[in-house]
């Protein structure tokens, strides 16, 4: 008769080692997640990338059969030649662009950082500074573009400015809230454990604020471009704006097509580079798994 004790040994030597079947090789392992990534990239850009061909494919057919005079909308062909003719100029204008929105946008993301932390921080600030902030977040910014002409004259200035205007108020409202999302049970632990604030901003209330504030980064950098381009419309030789306003006056409809389509390029391209930076400081985040699980779906 059979016992138990003889019975467990052979099952146990019949068992391969813990481990052996599933350890995949160096390069099944990275062929897999090589393969995976390309997968997810694909099913996350062919629905942007359909829309866009479809809207692409309407733009030609309008100017095909002439449904709208060419000087309002012109065809694809013209305005490609438009960029491959101008392109010393357009790219010359399009950097000077680039550099006041990027400066304003780092402006704005430091500014508006320092500020939530000191609201976060002194009731009295916030009782006192945010109804202002608000105050002047409503002003219309087009109106304040002409006086910082005046004050700043037409340099790169008043655009740099306008820019960091626009772009503040989304920075300082997500900073603050991600800020205040942390919670209050894990802030009075680390009190308890002789944690000194700035121990605290460092360890717990800054990385967990960092998913509302890339959010807020996102939304800033895609208006800073708005707010360069409306300070150049209002007193500038150069950049995109500018030229913007010589193709409306010539009546310069490819150059003006060629313009709004390298102003997008700036934006897109801006917002992709925050998109990464969060992929870069918080791949822990529920997000950035929601958004692989929607790309997968």
């Amino acid at each position: 008769m059979t016992t138990a004790q003889e019975v467990r040994p052979a099952r146990q030597a019949a068992r391969p080692p813990a481990g052996a079947a599933r350890r995949p090789g160096p390069r099944g392992r990275g062929t897999t997640s090589f393969g995976s990534r390309v997968v997810a990239v694909a099913a996350a850009a062919w629905r942007p990338a359909l829309v866009l061909l479809a809207l692409f494919a309407v733009w030609w057919f309008v100017a095909w059969r002439e449904l709208v005079p060419a000087y309002l909308v012109p065809s694809p062909g013209a305005v490609w030649d438009t960029m491959v003719e101008d392109w010393a100029m357009l790219a010359e204008h399009t950097w000077v662009t680039t550099m006041e929105t990027v400066v304003g946008f780092v402006l704005a993301a430091v500014i508006g950082v320092a500020t939530a932390v000191l609201l976060v921080y002194s009731p009295t600030a916030e009782k006192s500074l945010y109804p202002l902030i608000l105050f002047a977040q409503v002003i219309p910014k087009i109106a304040i573009a002409p006086i910082l002409v005046v004050w700043f004259g037409f340099g790169a200035a008043p655009k740099i400015i306008l820019a960091v205007l626009i772009a503040f108020f989304p920075v300082v409202v997500s900073a603050v809230a991600g800020l205040r999302s942390i919670d209050p049970e894990l802030l009075e632990m680390s009190a308890t454990m002789g944690a000194s604030r700035w121990k605290t901003f460092r360890k717990i209330r800054f990385p967990g604020s960092l998913p509302q504030l890339m959010s807020g980064l996102k939304v800033a950098v895609t208006l800073a471009v708005v707010g360069a381009v409306v300070g150049e419309f209002v007193g500038a030789d150069r950049g995109l704006g500018y030229v913007l306003l010589l193709a409306s006056g010539n009546l310069d409809a490819p150059l003006l097509f060629a313009d709004l389509i390298l102003m997008s390029l700036i934006g897109v391209v801006l917002f992709l580079l925050v998109e990464l930076l969060e992929r870069l400081l918080i791949p822990w985040h529920a997000s950035r798994r929601g958004n692989l699980v929607l790309a997968s779906s």
